[in-house]
């Protein structure tokens, strides 16, 4: 390790140290997501289980809460409910990576740990360089840089980065985000026998290919796995327009599915889905584990789009990670379910099983507080909106007969005005809702469609109401969540 590198590290750990009582004062500061002990926190990175343990690196900058040079922040957990923070496992300390270690991912190799990222450098006119580089830990903790393995390919500029990679049958492959010369996103693949030498195979997706015309001019964060017998691909474009109740958000983040030829080097796929409906999600990232499960992990953020905005910087910390989500493939749909250890952190249970909502709000003895779990069930065909009021600052309502699910929320920037998100739903069944000091996460029909959105309720404002613009009869449970 350089001097420069424990040189930083230093520094960050003694920003951790002198701003620690202001980060735990926080009322705000949630119960059982994963959020950095100071400063900021995105992309999730490296998400892997390795010697029976999960390990969960991250983007951080742990010397204000805006954009800079990042490190890799590093939690494990052996149950992906209790995490446990460890030391810095990358620091922007040398020469191709001294501007950040930008996002990547983990495999696990002959017993050892492999990492890949983007080093991002940049000159005094802010003119950008990227490479791919590598690092190894035979313990999942202390790790080696081993240098640059891959440079920009002619063909791209130098948005070209967050490397994923993975085996198949006998080889190992890269995929990384990228702009094209023209100006439109990427998504390009690498092969590799060994892990150090990486041959270029060129775009498989991307705007203008397939069945994606104009779309974007950057693709962040690509992941391709197979689900279910198909090949899943999800990205995180950048520069989608607004259309009707899509692409509401400044970027994107979603998937396509179809089916990948490893020895023709194609993908033919279908039109892009967006995962998640609400306000902040970005840059999610999977893995497999031992169970044969796919599990995703999202930032519960979005880049740029007013960070300087939300309370919590005042005491010196932005942003958290989605809870761990089960993906599942269904009728050519990603489902996105809670993992089912999240049910440890279960307390006080309360049901009502047979439940008539009236226009008359209803509030329920144990459904209310900071941090729960909340589950209704559709007892009939729902003809009526059902409205569910969140602590006096946000709604979850379904509208039969637009067919659409909406959730809406007092914003964070004015206090005032009324942000709204949508997607369209058949029918409901079932809403599946995990609440958190200043965040909700809402699965629809078991995880049909998901919103992710940051809230930030008065403190005194505990409750949780629920009604219906008719009369429609349903299932309750609650649960009070516990503190990780």
């Amino acid at each position: 390790m350089s001097n420069l590198d424990q040189q930083l590290r230093q520094r960050a750990y003694d920003e951790v140290k002198k701003h620690r009582r202001e980060v735990e004062v926080d009322p705000y500061r949630l119960a059982y997501h994963v959020m950095p002990p100071v400063g900021l926190l995105n992309d999730p990175n490296g998400f892997i289980q390795f010697n029976g343990a999960y390990h969960l690196f991250y983007q951080w900058n742990p010397f204000k809460t805006d954009h800079g040079a990042k490190f890799w922040g590093h939690y494990s957990s052996r149950d992906l409910v209790h995490w446990e923070h460890h030391e810095i496992a990358l620091a922007p300390s040398d020469w191709f990576d001294k501007n950040g270690c930008y996002s990547g991912s983990a495999i696990e190799h002959e017993n050892k740990l492999y990492l890949f990222y983007t080093g991002n450098v940049k000159d005094e006119a802010n003119n950008r360089e990227t490479y791919q580089v590598m690092a190894v830990s035979d313990d999942g903790q202390q790790f080696e840089k081993k240098g640059v393995v891959i440079n920009l390919p002619e063909g791209y500029t130098p948005h070209f980065r967050d490397p994923k990679v993975w085996k198949h049958g006998e080889h190992f492959y890269l995929i990384i985000g990228a702009q094209a010369e023209d100006l439109t996103g990427k998504a390009v693949l690498f092969c590799s026998d060994n892990l150090q030498e990486w041959e270029h195979l060129g775009p498989i997706a991307g705007a203008h290919m397939g069945p994606l015309n104009d779309f974007g001019y950057m693709w962040e964060c690509p992941d391709l796995f197979e689900l279910d017998g198909q090949d899943v691909l999800i990205f995180s474009p950048q520069g989608l327009e607004p259309s009707g109740i899509y692409y509401q958000n400044l970027y994107q983040a979603g998937y396509v599915i179809g089916k990948m030829d490893y020895e023709k080097v194609q993908y033919e796929h279908g039109l892009f889905i967006e995962l998640d409906r609400g306000f902040e999600f970005y840059a999610p990232q999977t893995t497999v584990d031992e169970k044969g499960r796919r599990i995703l992990i999202g930032w519960l953020g979005m880049p740029e789009e007013r960070e300087d905005a939300h309370p919590t910087i005042e005491h010196k910390w932005i942003h958290s990670m989605t809870i761990p989500r089960q993906l599942k493939g269904i009728n050519g749909k990603i489902y996105q379910q809670p993992v089912t250890e999240l049910q440890e952190l279960r307390t006080n249970h309360c049901a009502y099983e047979n439940v008539e909502l009236t226009t008359k709000a209803q509030g329920f003895e144990g459904i209310e507080g900071e941090a729960l779990e909340i589950y209704l069930e559709t007892l009939e065909t729902v003809t009526q909106p059902i409205k569910i009021h969140i602590r006096n600052h946000a709604n979850i309502v379904y509208h039969p007969t637009d067919k659409l699910v909406k959730l809406d929320r007092i914003s964070y920037v004015d206090g005032k005005t009324v942000e709204e998100r949508f997607c369209h739903l058949q029918q409901l069944t079932n809403l599946r809702i995990y609440l958190d000091t200043s965040s909700i996460e809402v699965f629809v029909n078991d995880g049909e469609e998901v919103f992710s959105a940051r809230i930030y309720p008065k403190q005194e404002d505990q409750g949780i109401s629920f009604a219906a613009d008719g009369s429609e009869r349903v299932k309750i449970e609650a649960w009070t969540l516990k503190s990780r």
